[in-house]
């Protein structure tokens, strides 16, 4: 099952719509690793994350419903793709329709060759 037939049951979204046709062709990804049968079907969390901001107590009790609380984050700058809080990689945000989804920049950390090993 590929990334958009998971999609069909609800779990990702992936948005190849808006590509440029002036972009060059994306080099072919690597072929997926094969996992054992009794690993496909451990659910893990996926979240992106925008940035972080480290702050006190004191402020934190101030927060209201007209705060800013400024990010680690430039605008603009790529989110990380988290896995049971686990950096994997990059992605950018995407709208398709009425839902988000995420476009994937790179995947730096996801070796599933350790696992299927």
């Amino acid at each position: 099952m590929n990334l958009n037939d998971q999609f069909a049951g609800g779990d990702i979204l992936i948005d190849d719509e808006h590509l440029d046709d002036a972009e060059a062709p994306a080099p072919a990804p690597k072929a997926a690793p094969r996992l054992p049968q009794m690993m496909r079907r451990i659910p893990v969390t996926l979240t992106l994350e925008v940035g972080s901001a480290r702050i006190s107590l004191q402020e934190l009790m101030a927060i209201g419903p007209d705060s800013v609380l400024p990010l680690d984050a430039m605008a603009g700058e790529p989110l990380v793709i988290k896995v049971n809080g686990a950096a994997i990689g990059r992605a950018e945000v995407v709208v398709a329709g009425e839902q988000y989804g995420l476009k994937v920049i790179d995947l730096d950390g996801l070796n599933l060759d350790l696992i299927a090993s």
